[in-house]
């Protein structure tokens, strides 16, 4: 949801423009997000000595704004230009930090956005992802020691507070460092939280810490002789005095451009950027000290090209057309002869297949998919398989049991829900898997094994290709659990041979592109939209409702087409656009049944078949037919949501509204 940057040059000079144009792009890179108002804080020239405030470091320039990244770039520069601000003055050494915010606590608005601030002076600066849950007592504690408050948000008892534990601890000691406080910080806070603190107290000195939150730190070694000691401890590879970029980003999509090398922050660590080296230290509540920790740094994988749209008008269009290739990277190396090889579960094979039962548990689209493999993985292991909506199992606090396994599904792998579901699994003794596109992410570092699903960065909020990555990847992730068996060798083989025609598949599937626009065109005047499928495709029925809902705001509502005739067939009319989704499985002829209803009824049908099936769902050829290649029956619901994803994303441009970026949405959702 919210998004977090921070950059600082050591040892290299960079002129205040550049500063802000590498702000204002990392956070071009989070919009998609989702965000109502960003802002960002650099430094100003220094004071002279008659005006000094309190503090020896520059004061800081802080500049928010409600509304999208352009209007706050807007503002700035007009702000520069009023208070006559040097573009062209050049730093050796600079910290600077940026925020997108998703409103929580208080409306979108200037005063509650990031960064927030400790009060006159601008002492402490902080810019913050997550809810801190004891913020009301925590700001009734700082009132009464004379803090005034001015936003509405639980982040601005952060920076107030850090002002007050440095008050004391300077009273107190003399010297302290800028560390420290933020221990000391850390120590009154709960909640999940991602933090960077900034202050003209420690000039060109940052720290960042988080707890249930991402952080990421890139460094980008200027030198260029940092090649081959990446697996070194992190601050022994900063700490040389040479020039270099460090980079502060709750998303890799920020950094990708500036540098590869990079570590996920680790819950309770506290990195401070000081004198261009980085040391890292562990918090714990019972020490009063923490100890140093050694790191070290990763490789990132991604490519600048995955995060631009490239020749296509939006993200969402490109990676519904990168489908082929997405799933071509998730089965890449993992279909070995005629059986399935998933290196991240090899060791708990054993430990799955005993399993009383096979718990998924996801929100969203991730739900969905998981609801899509629900069927094949209880064909192909013989384990009872429960569905479970994440924010729903902790709100009953229902039974898991040692003997389960809990499979957790996330594109982001990071979303709260989810991962206050594995906690929750995890206390209970079950053993967790990890479904996610993340590498690094919170959800494949809990869960004791996984598979990384590999579908590329996804920006657009509305998922597409991690879909379809996340059902192929359960796909084999039933393969590889049933592989013992030999009464389903000749189906898994089946299955087998399916995966590898998938993307080829997927690409005349793609060629419907032309005829969904111009379904869509006829539907662009409709209020709402029903979405009928069954066995393995009740899930694609789910789902592309949700597409639907989510970017083209319309109603939609996908149904359990066995449930037509309890309820849902009273809204039928000649006016009520209906998909139905009939391709050839095992419940073909019910289908056919459930069209032949609706066309009694003078229903107005969009019916989906297989090629060569046009006059077995519609012999009368009242209704509108796409028609789907044919794959193995568990693997169509990969096939059968493109077109749907292709006519949601042609309704939201035809109906004016923003693809990318849905109302309200947004792409990583981090708080309950």
């Amino acid at each position: 949801m919210c998004g977090i940057f921070a950059y600082l040059n050591y040892n290299v000079s960079r002129e205040r423009r550049y500063i802000l144009e590498v702000l204002f792009n990392g956070l071009r890179r989070l919009e998609y997000r989702g965000y109502d108002s960003s802002g960002i804080s650099i430094d100003a020239d220094l004071p002279s000595p008659a005006a000094a405030p309190v503090y020896a470091g520059s004061p800081p320039l802080v500049f928010r704004q409600e509304g999208k990244i352009e209007c706050l770039v807007r503002s700035v520069y007009s702000e520069v230009d009023e208070k006559d601000v040097n573009l062209d003055t050049a730093f050796n050494v600079h910290a600077a930090i940026a925020h997108t915010r998703w409103a929580t606590h208080g409306v979108p608005a200037p005063r509650n956005s990031h960064p927030q601030s400790s009060g006159p002076g601008d002492e402490f600066l902080v810019v913050h992802n997550g809810i801190i849950t004891n913020y009301e007592v925590l700001k009734e504690t700082l009132i009464r020691h004379g803090f005034t408050f001015e936003s509405d948000t639980d982040t601005e008892v952060i920076p107030k507070l850090a002002k007050f534990v440095f008050d004391k601890l300077h009273d107190e000691e003399g010297d302290v460092t800028f560390s420290q406080v933020v221990m000391e910080v850390m120590r009154q806070l709960e909640g999940a939280y991602a933090l960077i603190f900034k202050s003209p107290h420690y000039p060109n000195e940052l720290v960042a810490c988080k707890q249930g939150s991402i952080l990421i730190l890139g460094v980008n070694e200027l030198s260029g002789q940092n090649s081959g000691k990446l697996f070194h401890d992190v601050k022994a590879l900063t700490a040389n005095g040479k020039p270099k970029e460090l980079f502060f980003s709750s998303d890799l999509c920020a950094i990708v451009e500036h540098t590869k090398n990079y570590l996920v922050i680790e819950d309770n660590e506290i990195v401070h950027i000081k004198d261009g080296s980085v040391s890292i230290l562990k918090f714990d509540h019972d020490k009063e000290k923490p100890a140093s920790v050694q790191r070290a740094l990763s490789v990132l994988e991604m490519e600048v090209e995955q995060i631009k749209k490239g020749s296509y008008d939006h993200f969402m269009q490109k990676e519904i057309h990168e489908q082929p290739h997405s799933l071509t990277t998730t089965m890449r190396g993992r279909l070995k002869d005629s059986g399935v090889l998933l290196g991240g579960l090899k060791e708990y094979l054993k430990t799955i297949r005993r399993s009383r039962r096979v718990v998924f548990i996801g929100c969203g689209t991730s739900y969905n998919a998981a609801l899509a493999a629900r069927p094949f993985v209880e064909e192909l292991t013989g384990i009872p398989v429960a569905m479970e909506v994440a924010s729903d199992l902790l709100d009953r606090q229902g039974p898991i049991y040692r003997e389960d396994t809990a499979v957790f599904v996330s594109q982001s792998g990071e979303t709260a829900d989810t991962l206050f579901a594995l906690d929750y699994a995890l206390e209970n003794g079950a053993l967790c898997v990890g479904i996610t596109n993340t590498v690094g992410s919170t959800l494949s570092r809990k869960t004791h094994c996984g598979v990384h699903i590999n579908a590329g960065c996804e920006i657009g909020v509305a998922s597409t290709k991690a879909y379809t990555s996340q059902i192929v990847a359960m796909a084999m992730l039933a393969l590889a659990v049933g592989s013992d068996q030999i009464s389903t060798q000749a189906r898994r083989n089946v299955i087998i041979s399916g995966l590898s025609s998938l993307p080829s598949k997927a690409s005349e599937v793609l060629k419907l592109d032309a005829e969904m626009k111009e379904l869509a065109s006829s539907l662009i005047d409709s209020e709402s939209l029903l979405v009928f499928g069954r066995g393995y495709n009740y899930a694609t029925a789910l789902e592309g409702a949700l597409k639907v809902k989510e970017v083209a705001l319309m109603h939609s509502e996908g149904m359990l087409a066995g449930e037509m005739k309890h309820g849902p067939l009273a809204l039928v009319d000649e006016n009520l656009p209906i998909i139905v989704i009939a391709t050839r499985d095992a419940c073909f002829s019910k289908q056919q049944s459930v069209i032949q209803q609706l066309l009694s009824r003078k229903g107005r049908l969009i019916v989906m078949c297989s090629e060569g099936d046009t006059s077995a769902v519609c012999p009368s050829g009242s209704c509108r037919v796409i028609k789907v290649p044919e794959v193995a029956d568990c693997l169509q619901p990969v096939i059968n949501i493109i077109p749907l994803q292709l006519l949601a994303y042609h309704l939201t441009v035809l109906r004016g509204f923003d693809v990318d970026q849905p109302r309200n949405l947004a792409k990583s959702v981090t708080t309950q």
